[in-house]
C-alpha cells in the first residue's frame, strides 16, 4: 500500500542524491541528419533540405541547398504524423511533383508532418518528404518522443542558458563564424551591456564583426553571461554560508549549505539521509570552474551560480512530473482532463470548428473531449459535428472519430471518455455514428462492461489501469426490458424530411402529415415482438428517473425554464438513443440529477451527471458535504455556462475542491483558469488522470471543502516565498513587478502579493530585496498550486509559473518562466528562495521549539533574563503562585520533578472577551451608527418633503376650483389641465358652457379626494418601504462592523492571552534559576570535592531542566484550556452577534407592518384636512376661511397636514 494513498504526505530524496529523471536520449540517426524534401502548399514550392536534431536534443532544424537553417524549438513541437495522417499536396503542381495521381505511388510510405505553434490554435504544419521509405515513422516517433519528455519543459536553468549557446555556434556565416550581430539579437535589452560583456572576454564586439567557434567554448560563454547578467544577489548568499576571510567555499561550508536550505526540513534523516562531504566534492567538481579550487574541494561564487542552475536544485519534485499515482482506484476517485466544445476554435457563437482540435486536445493530455452531433443533410445524410443554433461551422463526425482514433494514445495511454451530446433525431444516421465508432476505433472501444465490473448498484466503476487503452462513450442509454414509441422521434424526422426534400415527383406517394402519422402509431407503445430494429427500449429505472424529472421541472416557473435553458445551451435539447448507440455506452452514463438523497438511493457508480458551472456552485455552496460524498461514489461533469459566448473559462479550482471529476474547460481560450489546469495537468506523467486526496474517496471520512480551521489527520504547510531576483525577464529595458498567489480552499490563504517596480528600468537583472511573501496556512496542499507570475510596469504579462504546492522543493531555486499557454520560455527566469515546513499555530510555536532542543531554548532564553535583569526592568506581577519547594538543603540531594514549582489550584482569573453591548461602544461602531441615524433622518425628511407638495399641490386645485364655481364659468385651457392634472376630460372653453353648480363642484372635489388619498397611500407605502429597506441594510451593516469589531478584539484578546502565558512562563524560569544558583551555592558550602562538586551540580542541573520543561507543560495546558474557554466564549459572542442580525431584519418588518396598518386613517386624515366641500366651509368653518378672496392662504392646510404626518414618522 503506496503511503500517498492513505493521505500522507510522501517525503522525497533530493534529485542530486538520486536523479529521477535522465536527460531525453537523442539517436545518433537524428543528429547525422537525412535528406528530404520540404514541400508547401501556399507556395507549391518544394525545396530538397538535410533534417536534423542538435545532440542536446534542443532544435529541430534543416538546412537547405543554399546553407541556409531553419530552426524549430523542441518546446514548440505539438505532434508529428506519418503515413494517411500526415498531410497531403492540395496544389496540382505538388501532386505532379510527387506523383500521387499514379495508383502505384509510395507517398504515404514517406511523408512526415511536424506540427508546431504557441497554442492549440495558431498551428504550423512543417510538411517532408524522405528519398526512402519508412524513415519518416522513425522520425515521428523519436522526434515526438523528445518533445514530450518531461525534462524537455522542465529542464534546469542551465540547459535553458546553454540552449542559447548552441543556436549562436549554429547560426555561422558563409565562413563559419559567429556573427556579433546575433548576439545584439539574442541580448535585445541593452546593447551597450553586450559590447561590455563581450569585450570583458577579449572578444569583438562591433556590429559587423565575428567571432570564430572555437574562441568562444562553453567556459568563455559562461564568462560572458557572468559580465553580462552579474550576480550580486548569490554572492551575498554565497557570502553568508562561507568564512567571511576567504573567497571561497569548503566542501564542509557547501554541505552545511545543501542540507540546511536546500533540503526539506520535513524529511526523516534516516530515511533520507543528508548529504554527505563525499557526495558534495562530486558537485564541486561538476560546477566549479577553477580546476585548483577542485582539487582542493572548495567553491568560487561563480561556482555556487552554476551549482543553483543545474538540475539537482529543480523547483519542481521530478518524482510529481512521473506517473507515480496509483492507478488501480476506481475511475470516480480520479480527476480527470476535460474539454468543452472540443471542436472549436474561436467563440462559442461564430468562428470556425475543426477536428484539429481533437488531436490537439488529446496530444495536451485531455481524457475527455465533447462531440456536439447533429443531422447532416440530404442526399449524403452525413453525421455533423457543429454547435447548435449557431453562425459556427461545421465538420464531419467521421473526421472527428478519425482524429480521435489517430491521437488518443499518443500522450497518454489511459483511458479516452467521449461525451456525447447527440442531437441527431434520426435512427438511421445514428446507426451511421455508431458504425463509425465501430469500425475505425476498433478494439480500442469499450463496448461491453468488463466481467470484474458490472453494470449493478453498488458496484464501483473499473480503473484507469483496468481500462488502459480503451474509448469509453458517454452518452444517453436506454435499458430493456419495457417498450417506449419512437413518435416523438419518429414524428421530428418526418416533418424534417418534408421539409428538406422538395425535389419528390408528383408520383412519389407523400409523407402523412404529422397529426396523422402520430396518431397511426399510438398503438406503438404495446408490445410487438415482431417490432423491427428501430426498436426503442427502456427500463424501469430510466422510467422512473424521468417520472422525477418531469415532477422536478413541473416546479418550475417559465423564467426559471428559460434561464436554466439559456445556462445549459443545447445540452439540454438531446434526443433519445437508439439501439446501435445505446449499445455502444456503458459505464458513462448520463443522467439528469435529482437530488444527492436520490442519487445516494439509487447507489449506481456508472451514472453520471452533467452541471453548468451555475448549477454546480449552487449545489456546492448549499450542500458541500453532500456533494463531496456523490463524487465519492459516482462522477460529475461541470461545463461553462451557456452565455458565455467568448469561449471564457470559469474557475476550475471551486469544483476540485469538491471532487468533481470532469472540469471541462474552454481549451482554444489560454486565461488563467485553462493555465491552472494545463498546469496541474502536466503532473502524474501527463496522464490526464489525478488521484483525489483520501478524504475525497473514502466513504467513512467526511470532508468539508469550505472548512477553514483544519481537516483531520491532514498536516497543513506554511509556504514562505521570497523573490530575490530575475533575469532576461524582456526583450526591452522595461520595469518589472511580481506577483504571487496560492489557488486552493476557501479556507487557504487567499492574499494576492505583489513586489514593488523595480527602481529602474532593468530587464537584464533586476533584484528585488522585500520580505518573503508568507501563505501561513494551506489546509490540504494536494489541492493548491502556486502562482508566480511578471508583469511590465503597465500590467503587461511577461510570463508565469503554475505548480501544486505538493511538487514544490524547498531552498533557492531559478524558476524558469511560460507563456500563457504553457510553453517554456527561454530567456526569463527568476531566483526565488522557498521554505515549506508544516503549519504550527503561533500558540504552540515556543513549545515546538521547546521540545525540539530544550537545552539550546531554555540557554536562550535564560540569556535574555540575564538582559532583562540587566536593565533592571522586571517583568509584570502576572506569575502563577507556587506550591511549596522540595527544594533539599545544603547536601545536593535532587528534587523530583513531581515537586517542581506549579500553578496553584486557583490559577489565573478566567479569561474573559468583550460582550456584544461593549463592541456596541467602540468608537467605530459608534461611528456608523451615528452616519446611518443621519441617512434615516434624511430620508424621512425627503418623505415629509414630498407630502408636503402633494398637498400643496391639491390645496391650490381645489382653491382654484372652488374660485372659479363661485365666480365665473370653469376655464381651463389644455395646457393648464395638463400641468395641474386635473382629473376630469370635458373641461370647456370660457363661455362655452354653462355656469358650474355647486353639485358640480362638489363631484370634481370628490375626485380631487380619491386621487389624492390613492397618491398619498402610494407614497406612504413607498416611503415605509425604502425606510425599512434602509434599515434591514443598516442592520446589516453593523452586524457586519460588530463582527469585524469581535474579530479584531478577539485577535488581541488570544494574543494577550498568549503573551500572559509568556511573561508567567519566563518569570517562572527564571525564579526557578534563582533557585538552581542557590542550590549550587550551599552543595559547594557543604564539600570540597572537586569530583562530588562536579558530579551534584550535573544531577542539579538535570534536575532543573527536568523542571521547567514540567512547569511549561503545566502552563502550556493551563494556556490550552484558557485559550479553549476564551474561544467558546467568543465564539458565543459571535452566535449571538448573528442572531442579532435576524432580530434587525424582523424589528425592521414589524415596523414596516405597524405602519402599513396605520397608513389608511393618516391618509383619510391629512386628506380631511386638507380638501372640503363648499358647503362645509361654511357650515364647519374650516381653517380655510375664504380660498376665494385669500388665495395666498390656501396652503395652511397642507402644512398642518404634512406636521402632523412628519410627527408620526
Amino acid at each position: 500500500m503506496i503511503l500517498g494513498q492513505l493521505g500522507f504526505q510522501i517525503p522525497r530524496r533530493m534529485s542530486l542524491l538520486s536523479p529521477i529523471l535522465l536527460p531525453p536520449e537523442v539517436k545518433s540517426y537524428l543528429t547525422r541528419g537525412e535528406r528530404f524534401i520540404k514541400w508547401d502548399d501556399e507556395t507549391s514550392v518544394a525545396s530538397p533540405v538535410i533534417l536534423r536534431v542538435d545532440p542536446n536534443g534542443y532544435y529541430l532544424y534543416w538546412t537547405y541547398q543554399s546553407k541556409e537553417m531553419e530552426f524549430l524549438d523542441i518546446t514548440s513541437i505539438r505532434d508529428t504524423r506519418f503515413g494517411k495522417f500526415a498531410k497531403m499536396p492540395k496544389t496540382q503542381k505538388l501532386r505532379e511533383v510527387f506523383n500521387l495521381d499514379f495508383p502505384d505511388n509510395t507517398f504515404l510510405l514517406k511523408t512526415l508532418t511536424v506540427v508546431s505553434g504557441p497554442d492549440m490554435v495558431d498551428l504550423t504544419f512543417h510538411n517532408f518528404v524522405s528519398y526512402k521509405e519508412n524513415v519518416s515513422k522513425d522520425w515521428a516517433e523519436d522526434v515526438l518522443a523528445l518533445a514530450k519528455n518531461p525534462l524537455t519543459a522542465n529542464a534546469p536553468r542551465s540547459k535553458f542558458l546553454n540552449k542559447i549557446l548552441v543556436k549562436l555556434k549554429m547560426q555561422l556565416n558563409p565562413e563559419g563564424k559567429i556573427p556579433v550581430k546575433n548576439f545584439f539579437q539574442m541580448f535585445p535589452a541593452d546593447r551597450k551591456r553586450v559590447e561590455a560583456a563581450l569585450s570583458a572576454c577579449h572578444l569583438p564586439k562591433g556590429k559587423n564583426d565575428s567571432i570564430n567557434p572555437e574562441d568562444f567554448p562553453e567556459p568563455v560563454y559562461r564568462s560572458f553571461l557572468m559580465n553580462l547578467c552579474p550576480r550580486p544577489e548569490i554572492d551575498e548568499i554565497f557570502t553568508s554560508h562561507h568564512s567571511k576571510a576567504k573567497p571561497y567555499m569548503t566542501k564542509d561550508h557547501l554541505t552545511k549549505f545543501i542540507n540546511q536550505k536546500q533540503r526539506d526540513a520535513r524529511l526523516n534523516s534516516l530515511l533520507f539521509p543528508p548529504a554527505r562531504p563525499d557526495q558534495v566534492q562530486c558537485l564541486i567538481e561538476k560546477y566549479e570552474p577553477s580546476g585548483i579550487n577542485i582539487q582542493r574541494g572548495q567553491l568560487s561564487p561563480e561556482g555556487m551560480v552554476w551549482f543553483l542552475s543545474g538540475p539537482e536544485n529543480s523547483i519542481v519534485a521530478h518524482d510529481k512530473l512521473i506517473l507515480h499515482q496509483d492507478m488501480s482506484q476506481p475511475l470516480n476517485h480520479y480527476f480527470i482532463n476535460s474539454s468543452h466544445n472540443t471542436y472549436l476554435t474561436a467563440g462559442q457563437f461564430s468562428g470556425p470548428s475543426s477536428s484539429e482540435m481533437y488531436r490537439q486536445v488529446l496530444l495536451s493530455g485531455c481524457r475527455c473531449v465533447e462531440l456536439d452531433c447533429w443531422k447532416g443533410k440530404p442526399p449524403e445524410e452525413e453525421p455533423i459535428i457543429t454547435h447548435g443554433f449557431t453562425m459556427t461551422t461545421d465538420i464531419l463526425f467521421k473526421d472527428a472519430v478519425e482524429a480521435i482514433a489517430e491521437s488518443a494514445f499518443k500522450t497518454s495511454l489511459y483511458p479516452v471518455i467521449l461525451s456525447f451530446e447527440n442531437h441527431v433525431d434520426s435512427p438511421r444516421q445514428q446507426a451511421k455514428m455508431a458504425e463509425y465508432c465501430r469500425t475505425i476505433f476498433g478494439d480500442m472501444l469499450l463496448t461491453e462492461p468488463l466481467d470484474k465490473f458490472p453494470l449493478k448498484p453498488g458496484i464501483p466503476l473499473p480503473s484507469p489501469q483496468d481500462l488502459l487503452g480503451k474509448i469509453l462513450i458517454k452518452n444517453k442509454k436506454n435499458q430493456s426490458p419495457g417498450p417506449i414509441s419512437p413518435k416523438k422521434e419518429l414524428c421530428a424526422e418526418t416533418e424534417d424530411f418534408n421539409q428538406t426534400n422538395p425535389a419528390l415527383g408528383e408520383d412519389t406517394a407523400p409523407i402523412p402529415p404529422k397529426k396523422e402519422l402520430c396518431a397511426e402509431t399510438e398503438d406503438f407503445n404495446q408490445p410487438n415482438p415482431a417490432m423491427g430494429e428501430d426498436t426503442v427500449w427502456v427500463g424501469e429505472e430510466e422510467a422512473e428517473l424521468e417520472e422525477e424529472e418531469e415532477e422536478e421541472s413541473g416546479n418550475l416557473d417559465e423564467e426559471e425554464i428559460k434561464k436554466m435553458q439559456s445556462d445549459e445551451g443545447t445540452a439540454g435539447l438531446e434526443v433519445t438513443a437508439y439501439e446501435e448507440m445505446s449499445s455502444l455506452v456503458n459505464y458513462i452514463q448520463p443522467t439528469k440529477f435529482i437530488s444527492f438523497e436520490f442519487s445516494s438511493q439509487k447507489n449506481r457508480s456508472y451514472v453520471i451527471s452533467s452541471f453548468t458551472e451555475l448549477k454546480a456552485y449552487d449545489l456546492l455552496t448549499k450542500s458541500p458535504v453532500q456533494f463531496v460524498d456523490y463524487n465519492k461514489r459516482q462522477m460529475s461533469r461541470i461545463y461553462p455556462k451557456g452565455t458565455r459566448m467568448d469561449s471564457s473559462n470559469y474557475s476550475p479550482q471551486m469544483f476540485w475542491n469538491a471532487g468533481c471529476q470532469m472540469v471541462a474547460l474552454n481549451f482554444q481560450t489560454m486565461d488563467m483558469p485553462m493555465q491552472q489546469n494545463m498546469a496541474l495537468f502536466e503532473f502524474n506523467g501527463q496522464s490526464g488522470y489525478l488521484l483525489k486526496h483520501e478524504f475525497m474517496r473514502r466513504p467513512d471520512k467526511q470532508f468539508d471543502p469550505f472548512s477553514v480551521d483544519r481537516i483531520d489527520v491532514v498536516v497543513a504547510t506554511t509556504l514562505s516565498i521570497t523573490v530575490i531576483s530575475g533575469q532576461f525577464l524582456s526583450e526591452r529595458s522595461v520595469r518589472t513587478y511580481v506577483e504571487v498567489e496560492v489557488f486552493g480552499l476557501p479556507g487557504d490563504p487567499k492574499r494576492r502579493y505583489r513586489t514593488k517596480l523595480t527602481p529602474n528600468a532593468n530587464s537584464i537583472n533586476p533584484v528585488w530585496k522585500e520580505d518573503p511573501f508568507v501563505f501561513e496556512k494551506i489546509m490540504m496542499p494536494e489541492l493548491a498550486s502556486l502562482r508566480v507570475a511578471v508583469l511590465e510596469e503597465g500590467g503587461k504579462f511577461i510570463g508565469h509559473r503554475i505548480i501544486p504546492v505538493h511538487a514544490l522543493q524547498s531552498g533557492y531555486h531559478h524558476l524558469c518562466l511560460r507563456s500563457e499557454s504553457n510553453i517554456p520560455l527561454t530567456m526569463p527566469a527568476l531566483f526565488v528562495f522557498l521554505e515549506m515546513k508544516d503549519y504550527v499555530p503561533d500558540t504552540w510555536a515556543d513549545l515546538t521549539v521547546a521540545l525540539a532542543n530544550p537545552i539550546k531554548f531554555f540557554n536562550a532564553q535564560d540569556k535574555k533574563s540575564v538582559k532583562l535583569q540587566d536593565t533592571g526592568d522586571d517583568p509584570p506581577d502576572r506569575l502563577l503562585p507556587l506550591r511549596n519547594s522540595a527544594l533539599g538543603q545544603a547536601n545536593g540531594t535532587l528534587i523530583s520533578a513531581g515537586s517542581s514549582m506549579a500553578p496553584s489550584p486557583n490559577g489565573p482569573a478566567e479569561p474573559q472577551t468583550a460582550s456584544l453591548e461593549e463592541l456596541q461602544q467602540l468608537k467605530g461602531f459608534l461611528k456608523l451608527q451615528k452616519r446611518q441615524e443621519k441617512e434615516l433622518r434624511e430620508l424621512e425628511r425627503r418623505g415629509v418633503r414630498r407630502w408636503e407638495e402633494l398637498l400643496q399641490k391639491y390645496a391650490c386645485l381645489q382653491s382654484e376650483l372652488t374660485t372659479q364655481g363661485g365666480c365665473r364659468k370653469l376655464s381651463v385651457t389644455k395646457g393648464s389641465r395638463k400641468k395641474r392634472n386635473l382629473p376630469w376630460e370635458d373641461t370647456r372653453e370660457a363661455g362655452q358652457g354653462p355656469m358650474e353648480g355647486p353639485e358640480s363642484i362638489d363631484g370634481r372635489i370628490r375626485e380631487l379626494k380619491e386621487k389624492l388619498e390613492t397618491e398619498l397611500y402610494q407614497q406612504g407605502e413607498e416611503q415605509y418601504e425604502s425606510i425599512m429597506k434602509r434599515k434591514e441594510q443598516h442592520g446589516t451593516e453593523q452586524i457586519a462592523k460588530v463582527m469585524e469589531l469581535a474579530q479584531e478584539r478577539q485577535a488581541v484578546e488570544l494574543k494577550a492571552l498568549k503573551e500572559s502565558a509568556e511573561s508567567n512562563t519566563k518569570e517562572m524560569k527564571k525564579k526557578l534559576e534563582v533557585k538552581r544558583l542557590e542550590r549550587i551555592q550551599a552543595m559547594s558550602k557543604i564539600t570540597s570535592d572537586k569530583m562530588a562538586q562536579e558530579r551534584l551540580k550535573r544531577e542539579i542541573n538535570n534536575s532543573h531542566i527536568q523542571e521547567v520543561v514540567h512547569i511549561i507543560k503545566q502552563m502550556t495546558e493551563t494556556l490550552e484550556r484558557h485559550q479553549e474557554r476564551l474561544e467558546e466564549k467568543q465564539a458565543a459572542c459571535l452566535e449571538q452577534i448573528r442572531e442579532k442580525e435576524k432580530k434587525f431584519q424582523q424589528e425592521a418588518l414589524s415596523e414596516y407592518e405597524e405602519q402599513m396598518k396605520g397608513l389608511e386613517a393618516k391618509v383619510k386624515e391629512a386628506v380631511r384636512c386638507c380638501l372640503s366641500f363648499p358647503q362645509d366651509d361654511q357650515d364647519k368653518k374650516l381653517e380655510i376661511p375664504s380660498v376665494v378672496e385669500e388665495p395666498s392662504e390656501e396652503t395652511s392646510c397642507p402644512n398642518e397636514a404634512s406636521s402632523q404626518l412628519d410627527s408620526r414618522l
